[in-house]
């Protein structure tokens, strides 16, 4: 369980990233984190790992106190939580294989990790979650021959190497097509599911987290507007998000989106129906 207690960041230009943010998290439920652009949702998941120093409150994960920890105790903590991005922050020239098992760096020496000489028990688990992720074909392909899609697999299996408690996943979508980004969403929610493991997505589009993730919070100007199923996620609700010009301009943006990806789904027919 992940409790984020009155959790406050004000950078030292005096803008406020994160407003009083309270919010408790169970095993296994997925969460989608929603807002404009500077609303913090960034800066929410980066506080709780710490990448980012919070001002003030407390992130506790399954009891420890990760707002009070350093050096070593620090380090460990982190090893329990897995940080999927949007732009998958893979070493190109390395293998699929090797990618993931860097998500075991935390645990091996030094030594095993500078030669990759890895145990057999997390070069098996490494296997097994490619299998799950669909790249078992791919295990010895380089990183940077892979599709966008493919890389975001990668990640998933990276960061699940960590056997982690915790899942931050950081626009998971914002590179990719809109079929590819479904099957991400998908394949992410069922894994979470199947090891009732907790999730924080921060996403761009409004539409996937109403349909895959099982809560959203809204996030505008640093505060927690809303906090809620997706199905009470309305249009009201949606523009006290975003404010009204933004939300319109997003939803165009959407439908627009959807008529494109029908419109090539057309043509593919078309085209596979006169050869």
């Amino acid at each position: 369980m992940l409790d984020i207690i009155a959790l406050n960041k004000t950078y030292r230009t005096g803008d406020r990233a994160l407003d009083d943010v309270s919010l408790t998290l169970p095993k296994g439920q997925v969460v989608g984190l929603i807002g404009p652009s500077g609303a913090g949702k960034s800066t929410l998941i980066r506080c709780i790992n710490r990448l980012v120093e919070p001002s003030a409150g407390e992130v506790r994960l399954n009891g420890t106190a990760l707002t009070s920890l350093s050096g070593q105790g620090l380090r460990q903590a982190r090893r329990r939580i897995g940080m999927i991005f949007q732009e998958y922050a893979l070493v190109e020239r390395l293998t699929v294989m090797e990618n993931v098992l860097s998500g075991r760096l935390g645990y091996v020496s030094f030594w095993r990790s500078f030669t990759r000489r890895f145990p057999g028990r997390d070069i098996a688990r490494a296997y097994q979650l490619l299998e799950r992720v669909g790249l078992s074909d791919h295990v010895d392909k380089r990183a940077d021959a892979l599709s966008g899609g493919q890389r975001q697999r990668v990640g998933i299996a990276r960061a699940l190497e960590q056997e982690p408690e915790l899942l931050l996943v950081d626009e998971p979508t914002a590179s990719l097509d809109p079929r590819t980004s479904r099957q991400i969403m998908r394949l992410l929610t069922e894994i979470c599911r199947e090891n009732e493991l907790p999730a924080i997505v921060n996403i761009h589009d409004v539409l996937l987290a109403k349909q895959f993730t099982d809560r959203i919070i809204g996030l505008r100007a640093g505060k927690v507007v809303f906090d809620g199923r997706p199905e009470e996620l309305t249009e009201n609700v949606l523009t006290e998000i975003y404010g009204a010009e933004d939300w319109q301009a997003m939803r165009n943006g959407a439908m627009e989106s959807a008529e494109d990806e029908a419109d090539a789904r057309a043509q593919a027919t078309r085209l596979f129906e006169t050869t």
